[in-house]
C-alpha cells in the first residue's frame, strides 16, 4: 500500500512510499481509512519543528471502517464506522495520567502520525479503546476531524464554566477557534470572533455560524467589547491564535472573576499585566488535547445531532495531491482539509 512517510530527520524528507499492510494481533483491529484530516502538527512534522520518529507515516485525524478484528476483540465488528483516537497509540497504561484518562500527559506517550505510524495511508491498526463508533447520521468526513474537535470540546465543555447569558470572545478564527464557536453557539452564548483582514473568509464563515465578527485591523476590538458589555468585559476568552499581542489584549477584556483559556500555540514570551490578573481575579488556564472523558462528551454531542462539522471542512483531496494540500495549509487558504486514499 502507499503511505505518506517522513523517512528521515530534517526539513521535508516526506514522500509517498510503498509500505507493507499492517498486521493486527489478537487484541487489535484493522481499520480501512476513509478520510484523514490534515493538521498543523503535520506541517510541523514536515518542518521538523515537532518531535517525530522517522521513518513514520504521517496523519493522526482519522476515520474509517473496521475491516478485521482479533480474536479477543469484543466491542467491534467488520463494517463498524469509527472515529480513531490516535494520540494514545503508545502509553504506559499505569501512570496516574493513564489511569485517569489523561493520556496526553503520559511521559512515554507517542501518538499516531509522528511517534508511530499514522493514517495517511490505506490501513491502520488500533486497540479497542482507540476507536469510537459514530452515529448513523454522521458522515465519515466529519468523523475524520473528531480529534481536532475534541480539543475544542475539552476547552469549552470541561475547562471553561459557561452558563446561560455569558459572553465569549474567541481570538483566532482558525479551525480550533471555529469549532469552539460551534459549541458556544449551540449553548446560545453570545460569541465574538476576532481576526485580521487576512482572515476575511474565515470571519465570513464564523458570522454564518452565529458569531459577532471583528476585524481588528478595521475596528477597535477593545472599544467594541467594552461598549457592548457596558464596560464589564467578556465572561470567557478562548485564545486560539497564539499571537502575543492578541493574548495581551484579550486578557484585558476579561471581566472580573472571568476566565481566560489559552489554546493557541506559537507565543513563547508574552507581556502580561500581573496586577490586572490578580486584582480582577481572572482564572488563567491552558487547554491542550483531550482525555478519554472528552471523547465520551464529544460522542454524546455527536449523538445529539446539535453540531454540524461540515462547514469546517473546506477541502476534500486525494492523498496523491498531498503537496498541494500542505501548501493550502501553509498559506492558510483552508480550514480543515481531509485526504482520502486514491491508490489501488
Amino acid at each position: 500500500m502507499k503511505a505518506l512517510v517522513k523517512f528521515a530527520p530534517g526539513v521535508g524528507n516526506v514522500q509517498l512510499m510503498d509500505v507493507p499492510e499492517p498486521e493486527y494481533g489478537d487484541s487489535e483491529i484493522r481499520v480501512k481509512i476513509a478520510y484523514a484530516g490534515l493538521c498543523g502538527t503535520d506541517l510541523h512534522v514536515y518542518n521538523d519543528t515537532f518531535r517525530n520518529y522517522p521513518p513514520v507515516i504521517l496523519g493522526h485525524e482519522l476515520s474509517g471502517v473496521v475491516e478485521a478484528v482479533g480474536s479477543n476483540v469484543k466491542q467491534y465488528a467488520p463494517g463498524d464506522r469509527v472515529a480513531i483516537l490516535g494520540s494514545n497509540k503508545i502509553i504506559c497504561g499505569h501512570c496516574k495520567y493513564c489511569k485517569t484518562g489523561y493520556y496526553m500527559f503520559c511521559s512515554t506517550r507517542r501518538g499516531m502520525g509522528h511517534g508511530t505510524n499514522g493514517g495517511f495511508t490505506k490501513y491502520v491498526v488500533a486497540r479497542e479503546d482507540m476507536l469510537f463508533k459514530i452515529p448513523d447520521a454522521m458522515s465519515l468526513k466529519e468523523a475524520a476531524i473528531s480529534e481536532a474537535f475534541a480539543s475544542s470540546v475539552q476547552a469549552v465543555e470541561e475547562v471553561a464554566h459557561l452558563v446561560a447569558g455569558d459572553t465569549v470572545l474567541i481570538t483566532g478564527p482558525g479551525p480550533i477557534g471555529l469549532m469552539c464557536l460551534l459549541l458556544t453557539a449551540a449553548k446560545g452564548v453570545r460569541t465574538y470572533v476576532a481576526g485580521t483582514s487576512s482572515d476575511a473568509e474565515r470571519l465570513r464563515i464564523a458570522e454564518s455560524l452565529g458569531a459577532v465578527c471583528v476585524d481588528v485591523q478595521r475596528e477597535d476590538l477593545a472599544a467594541r467589547i467594552m461598549g457592548d458589555t457596558c464596560g464589564r468585559g467578556v465572561d470567557v476568552v478562548f485564545e486560539c491564535s497564539g499571537n502575543p499581542a492578541a493574548i495581551t489584549l484579550a486578557i484585558s477584556l476579561v471581566r472580573p472573576m472571568g476566565q481566560f483559556v489559552q489554546m493557541g500555540l506559537g507565543a513563547t514570551k508574552v507581556e502580561m499585566n500581573v496586577e490586572q490578573l490578580v486584582h480582577k481575579r481572572i482564572c488563567l488556564c491552558g487547554s491542550v488535547g483531550h482525555s478519554m472523558n472528552t471523547w465520551e462528551i464529544m460522542m454524546r454531542i455527536f449523538r445529539s445531532g446539535k453540531i454540524d462539522l461540515k462547514p469546517i471542512i473546506t477541502h476534500e483531496m486525494p492523498l496523491s495531491k498531498w503537496e498541494e494540500a500542505f501548501e493550502l495549509m501553509r498559506q492558510q487558504k483552508a480550514l480543515k482539509i481531509i485526504l482520502y486514499y486514491d491508490f489501488e
